[in-house]
């Protein structure tokens, strides 16, 4: 393999020079290769809010993990799921990108304070409504122009069931709260974001045996995930899908042999600071003991009981423990 070479100063003022003294904008009629050229001037998007949002990647990794569970009840397997990391860019690049009949849910959430768009094709909801009803996961049938009523309740069943999955993989970071809007079929009609407003794209892949990967997509405005930016750039997220019983029954064991100090209050005397004074050794103090006396445990008055004996030795009998 050649070895990569610097370029010399000359050259680096010279490649600066022709791009300093070139003119490159466009008009809105040019064209290159047949394809139209659209003028853009750099810097007019600041991306700088945005960041690299690793908290976001967990969240997706995790959410791969939950959601294989809700495509077990149609598949008759649990696929592998993977994710490709959150990208950037307008509604309208995402729109135009897509075909126009595709399974559009837009989902509320009251942490957020905005809405979110998922996006299934068509293919893959026929794959796996043939699934779901004792068929094979075959290849997905021609283009059409609209779901069947069985489709719509399939339609249902999974995008009610991917948001119980991914309010789980938000849990930790913040509780969602979703609720579905609405659903649509066509990517043009859909009300969701406006076309130069800037959306976070996030990409699943779905493994399915013996055919192409299916795909799906879930999309947040921008606008919705900065109030939370700081939280989301964190590299430090919980993994913890679950309670962990074992973990609990430990330390619950732990917390049950920590040792306490138990003591006895038989009376509290009070005798004046000169008496105190003259205290000698061998003199006495008269004390009545009273019908009850209080148990402390480090030092806490906790319980009362009355004294007596036992087997020889002194004893309390517990008779009432104190209120919180």
């Amino acid at each position: 393999m050649a070895k990569p070479t610097k370029l010399s100063s000359t050259e680096v003022a010279a490649l600066v020079g022709g791009l300093i003294d070139s003119d490159f904008t466009a008009d809105a009629g040019d064209t290159l290769n047949g394809l139209p050229v659209r003028p853009y001037a750099f810097g007019t998007n600041d991306l700088s809010g945005f960041g690299d949002y690793h908290g976001l990647r967990m969240i997706n990794e995790r959410f791969c993990r939950i959601a294989r569970s809700v495509f077990l009840p149609m598949l008759r397997f649990q696929p592998r799921l993977s994710c490709f990391p959150p990208e950037l860019r307008t509604f309208e690049d995402y729109r135009d990108g897509q075909d126009n009949f595709l399974s559009l849910t837009i989902t509320a959430s009251e942490a957020l304070r905005g809405n979110l768009l998922m996006v299934v094709p068509p293919a893959f909801i026929s794959q796996l409504t043939n699934a779901y009803y004792g068929g094979g996961i075959t290849a997905p049938p021609p283009t059409r122009s609209e779901f069947t009523a069985t489709e719509h309740r399939v339609i249902e069943l999974v995008t009610d069931r991917l948001n119980s999955a991914l309010a789980l993989a938000w849990r930790d970071l913040l509780p969602l709260g979703l609720s579905v809007g609405s659903r649509e079929e066509n990517m043009q009609f859909v009300a969701f974001a406006d076309s130069d407003e800037m959306i976070v794209n996030c990409s699943f892949m779905v493994q399915l045996p013996g055919l192409e990967p299916a795909s799906f997509d879930i999309i947040y405005p921008l606008q919705i995930l900065k109030p939370i930016a700081s939280l989301l750039r964190s590299r430090m997220q919980s993994d913890q899908l679950t309670e962990d019983q074992s973990w609990r029954d430990r330390l619950e064991q732990a917390l049950m042999a920590v040792p306490l100090g138990v003591s006895v209050r038989l009376c509290q005397p009070q005798i004046a600071l000169s008496r105190l004074m003259t205290l000698a050794e061998g003199e006495v103090l008269p004390v009545t003991l009273p019908g009850s006396v209080e148990l402390l445990v480090e030092g806490q008055p906790m319980f009362e009981g009355q004294p007596g004996e036992r087997g020889g030795h002194a004893a309390v009998s517990i008779t009432r423990r104190n209120p919180a």
